[in-house]
């Protein structure tokens, strides 16, 4: 049975028992994995784009943000800025390790490009239970959910991997001691900080829901902006294994202004409140 005879609203939403709710979200989550299976597939056949040119490219001297570092040092007459080499090689050190590899890096570059697909199969399943003023008031929720999902993914490729990579792979406890990394270790490193930032970019979203609900005002996060500011310099020092100010700055500093436009946000909803109140 599909998912729009069963999952609908008003009356019919009333009388829909939990199993039937079982198979709406049943269907859901098949469709959401279909679409992300499918797109895994076209990523598992793109090998050469999938891992030369987006998955191993911040490991090599010539990824654009390390030819932009460059330029940046030249002009500020800073000469660490640069990164003109990267001291370490992945290797594959199991027999099977490149092909285990290269299925499982698919299946996150599918559900990674599937997203908002796959968010959208879930907002279906969740919108008809909500009052129409709820409704409302999450208008737009898949588009701004996935726009801020692509912007935290290519900052934390372009930005805060690229970043991290150049300071793990120069840093040595013994000159004796060479980087030869495993291909897991390396990839796991990528994706984890990529996807991170892909959750962390969530954070309007997250407050302006809140402020909808009435549970946390633009006074509320105006009164805490200072503790704010401390806890996201802890959490881009975490993000960034990097010692130095710039590195931590150039990853805090977009935090801080998803942390202000999520003021803006809830100052807006609550205007929306008062006025629907």
């Amino acid at each position: 049975m599909a998912s729009s005879e069963l999952h609908n609203s008003g009356a019919d939403e009333e009388e829909m028992s939990f199993l039937d709710h079982l198979e709406a979200l049943r269907w859901h989550i098949i469709r959401s994995l279909a679409a992300t299976i499918l797109l895994m597939i076209v990523a598992f056949f793109s090998k050469k784009l999938l891992f030369h040119d987006i998955i191993l490219a911040p490991s090599r001297p010539d990824f654009w943000t390390y030819r932009m570092l460059c330029r940046l040092s030249e002009y500020l007459e800073q000469p660490f800025l640069c990164v003109k080499e990267l001291s370490f090689i992945i290797q594959s050190r199991t027999l099977t390790g490149q092909f285990s590899t290269h299925i499982g890096v698919s299946l996150v570059a599918g559900f990674i490009v599937a997203f908002p697909y796959v968010f959208w199969e879930i907002w279906q399943f969740v919108k008809p239970g909500l009052y129409p003023r709820e409704r409302a008031m999450t208008r737009g929720a898949v588009f701004f959910v996935s726009l801020l999902f692509f912007l935290g993914i290519s900052f934390g490729y372009w930005i805060l991997a690229p970043l991290s990579i150049n300071f793990l792979a120069n840093y040595q406890i013994d000159p004796g001691i060479a980087n030869e990394v495993d291909l897991m270790s390396y990839i796991e490193t990528l994706l984890m900080m990529v996807l991170s930032c892909g959750l962390m970019f969530q954070l309007p979203m997250v407050i302006l829901m809140l402020a909808k609900a009435g549970i946390a005002g633009p006074g509320f996060l105006r009164a805490y902006r200072r503790h704010a500011i401390i806890v996201i310099v802890i959490v881009a020092a975490i993000l960034t294994p990097s010692p130095d100010l710039f590195s931590l700055l150039i990853v805090a500093f977009p935090i801080y202004l998803l942390y202000e436009l999520s003021i803006l946000l809830a100052a807006r909803a609550e205007r929306q409140n008062a006025l629907e109140g």
